[in-house]
């Protein structure tokens, strides 16, 4: 099955950025509707930012013009640019792809990257 990988979260200071990443773990594949999700300790897991498979996106309240997501169909990874960051927005950020397709037959849906730990802290 394919899997998504997600890289790039960690510990960063109040107004700092980080770019989060998610790829795809296989070539040959097609990735439809793209999310960002987040789960801070105690809370319920939140969309923060989508993005369609023609580039329309939307974004969360909370993260508007402060986040930015984005997306490489050539690498099949999607990206989170977070400035401005504040200490809510520390949780565990995941990935998510709606339907992915493989040019072996294969098509998965509902699929999840690992997660990757955000702390925004002084």
């Amino acid at each position: 099955q394919v899997q998504l990988l997600e890289s790039g979260g960690g510990l960063v200071q109040p107004g700092g950025s980080l770019r989060l990443s998610c790829a795809a773990s296989a070539s040959g594949v097609r990735i439809n509707n793209m999310g960002w999700y987040r789960q801070a300790p105690g809370k319920q897991r939140e969309l923060v930012a989508s993005i369609t498979s023609g580039g329309s996106t939307k974004y969360a309240d909370s993260v508007k013009g402060r986040f930015t997501i984005s997306r490489d169909n050539a690498k099949n990874t999607v990206y989170l640019q977070m400035n401005s960051l504040r200490s809510e927005d520390t949780a565990d950020y995941y990935c998510n792809a709606d339907r992915i397709s493989t040019n072996w037959g294969v098509v998965s849906f509902d699929v999840w990257g690992q997660g990757t730990q955000v702390t925004v802290s002084s």
